[in-house]
């Protein structure tokens, strides 16, 4: 699935965000407007956000997943609206909280 979600997201998004694809280590980290990520893990992937957490003042992290599938994505959303996918993958199991 990951292949399926890759070949669908990446050339829609490519050539709109050329510019903001990284150059560094990880290859396949690339960028584009908040609204636009997230239209197209709910409609096109059929994905929730499951999750979320601030990872310092100028960025959070958020979890989307298929409930069906359970592909998953990692998603880093900065202050000035920009969000990059940083990873992803399949099988995600939502773990139960657990105190302390």
């Amino acid at each position: 699935m990951k292949t399926r979600f890759l070949a669908g997201l990446v050339p829609a998004l490519l050539f709109n965000s050329l510019p903001a694809l990284a150059s560094g280590p990880i290859a396949e980290v690339f960028c584009a407007d908040r609204g636009e990520i997230r239209r197209k893990l709910t409609v096109q992937f059929g994905a929730v956000q499951v999750g979320s957490g601030i990872r310092d003042r100028e960025a959070t992290l958020e979890i989307w997943s298929n409930p069906t599938t359970g592909d998953w994505t990692l998603v880093q959303t900065y202050a000035d609206g920009k969000s990059c996918i940083l990873a992803m993958g399949d099988a995600w199991e939502a773990a139960p909280a657990t105190a302390g």
